[in-house]
This record gives structure tokens, sequence and C-alpha cells, in this order.
């Protein structure tokens, strides 16, 4: 089971994708260490499982993630956002079920060139996905954040031989609101991004995949492709 997302810019000319991943006989187990962290955080500070974590917004205080009293100011909800963010991603650095991943390629196209070379980073990181299963002779379900809009995705599916295909099916779209293993994905994507893109509005985040992720994925870091 490999859970996928994407972040990056047109402005900063990256193209990122985050991934987690987990056996399908430790699904199960994977989910419930998110679902404990989701009460953790609810207990802490009073963020209701059912709130989606989008790291863009919840992270840089866009959204209100708590129930918690701000009737005088008393919430910073920048700081808030980041300690929650912190806790992800520690229980990701615990979590044997889980592997962590991301690839990355700079680029100095836009508009539809952009796109297209987005569409190719994926194309890529899912043939190397496939060669990896085929050597184990195991097979891969991949789910993605979206509604599925963006026919590159499954094109790439489509692409791969089906004789040596170990890639089930095309992508299956999730609303990340309903996936709690999407919304860690998306914590992967945007720590790599971070990981990549340092300016001085994010240097909080410069460490987090290295201290946080790389201890649980293949690599140093975002691998570029």
């Amino acid at each position: 089971m490999l859970y996928i997302d994407d972040s990056g810019s047109v402005e900063s000319g990256l193209v990122v994708y985050g991934w987690v991943e987990c056996r399908p006989e430790r699904w199960r187990h994977a989910l419930r260490t998110i679902l404990e962290l989701r009460k953790f955080l609810y207990r802490e500070y009073l963020v209701p499982p059912s709130q989606e974590l989008h790291a863009t917004k919840f992270v840089n205080g866009r959204s209100r993630i708590s129930t918690r009293d701000d009737q005088h100011g008393r919430t910073e909800w920048k700081t808030l956002g980041r300690q929650v963010a912190v806790d992800c991603l520690e229980t990701l650095a615990r979590c044997e079920d889980l592997r962590i991943g991301a690839v990355y390629r700079q680029t100095a196209a836009i508009g539809s060139g952009y796109r297209e070379q987005r569409a190719e980073v994926y194309r890529e990181l899912l043939e190397s996905v496939n060669e990896q299963h085929r050597a184990e002779d195991s097979y891969v379900l991949i789910g993605m954040d979206g509604n599925g809009s963006d026919r590159a995705y499954f094109n790439a599916h489509r692409a791969l031989p089906l004789a040596t295909r170990h890639v089930i099916e095309d992508p299956m779209f999730h609303d990340s609101k309903q996936s709690q293993l999407m919304q860690m994905a998306d914590l992967v994507a945007y720590s790599a991004f971070c990981h990549l893109n340092r300016h001085q509005g994010n240097e909080f985040a410069w460490e987090w995949y290295e201290q946080y992720l790389t201890p649980r994925g293949p690599f140093d870091g975002p691998q570029g492709i």
C-alpha cells in the first residue's frame, strides 16, 4: 500500500512527490498508530480526529485546527500547527510499520511545461516502484490525493507493460479529509519541499525530513530523478 501526495511550485521550480507505504498485512497496525496519534492530538491540543491536517495550511497557521478557546487571542495558531507537525513526524519516525520516501526534480519549466515535468516525475517514480516490486515478486496498490481529474496519472499506470506489471490497477484517489494515511503523505511531501526549497520563511522545517523521516526510508533524503 503506497500513499502518495505531491508538493512543489512553479516559483521554486521544484516538483516533489512524498509518500508513506506499508505492507498489506501491516496496514491495520500502521493505521492504528495514526489513530492513536489523533487521540493524543485531541487530548493535548483539542485537535479533533476528524480535522484534516493539511500541512501547508496548519503549519503556517492558515487554518484553525483546534477547538481551543481563542476568544482573547491566547492561541498562536502557527506555533500550535508546528508543534502538531512535529508530533506527527515523531510518530512517523517511530512507526516500524511505515516506510517513507520522496523524489523531486528541479525544473525551469512554467505553465504546461511544468505540468508535463510533474507528470514525467510521476511516471519515472511509478516505473521505479514497479521495478522494485517486480524484483521482490510482490505487488503494490497506489493511493493518491485528489479526484482523478489529472489523466496523466492514469496514463502512467496504463503505460506499464502488463506482462511485467506489479502495480495493481489505476491509482486509487482519496479525499484526504477522509484518509489519515494520506494526510501523513501530505506532511512527508511538505517536509521534503521545505528541505529542498530553503528560505527564511520556512527555516523552522529545513531539517524535518532529515531528522524525522530519513530513518524510515531507504535513502538519506529526497531523491532527484
